[in-house]
């Protein structure tokens, strides 16, 4: 992990963030002004649940999955997070520890600002703070549908709204489909959906048969038919 990132110091990476999206340029330099900058490497570890959270991270390039391990000892994957997304924002408002753990799936560069900076930055634009708590109403609403989906016993179903998260944030139309580049390998859907690696591909195989979806190689899928896969959501 490097402390520094040239590339990410000399841009308006916060202009990036739903939550700046409103300031103004002037007001967004005063903030980059108060960010660290920080490089980490495909399997570097950010933080660990149960450290002291002081930090709010800001994806400016990458992806990073956020996770705990359950009782036996298996990974349980929470958000896979973007350019553009934040996270460790509870901390800032409540204190304690980091109730997760997070890891780059890729190369990533992030911004960072301490409790106390962010703090400064809400109060001086409070509609920051009304925007972080919107997003962690949709946090919250999606770690219910990721614990009703693990409640179910049907794989399909839990596969299947796995595939329709991963659209909304990576789809992109073309005049084959819904194409997109998916950010984790078989095993990350594996501990996402609580699915055996084996069975994740046996079951998008079985998706790729009946027409809903065509794989491209390991990190591309294409969703031919999303009413189709809608019915096993």
């Amino acid at each position: 992990m490097s402390r520094s990132c040239e590339s990410c110091k000399n841009r308006l990476c916060a202009r990036k963030v739903p939550i700046f999206a409103n300031l103004s340029r002037e007001e967004l330099m005063e903030i980059i002004a108060m960010t660290g900058h920080e490089k980490y490497d495909k399997g570097d570890n950010i933080f660990f649940e149960g450290l002291e959270g002081n930090t709010l991270y800001i994806i400016n390039q990458g992806q990073i999955k956020l996770f705990k391990y359950t009782k036996d000892g298996k990974e349980q994957i929470l958000h896979i997070l973007s350019d553009g997304d934040f996270f460790g924002e509870l901390n800032l408002l409540k204190g304690g520890e980091y109730h997760f753990n997070a890891e780059a799936i890729t190369t990533a560069k992030l911004c960072t600002l301490t409790k106390d900076k962010m703090k400064s930055i809400v109060l001086e634009y409070p509609e920051i703070g009304l925007k972080i708590m919107e997003v962690l109403g949709e946090r919250i609403s999606n770690l219910e549908t990721l614990a009703q989906n693990l409640a179910t016993n049907e794989v399909e179903v839990r596969i299947a709204n796995l595939l329709l998260d991963l659209e909304d944030k990576y789809g992109q139309e073309t005049a084959k489909g819904v194409e997109m580049k998916v950010p984790i390998t078989r095993e990350d859907m594996s501990n996402y959906t609580g699915v055996a690696r084996e069975t994740i591909s046996r079951k998008l195989k079985k998706f790729e048969e009946e027409g809903i979806i065509k794989l491209v190689g390991n990190k591309k899928i294409v969703i031919i038919d999303k009413d189709k896969l809608k019915e096993y959501s």
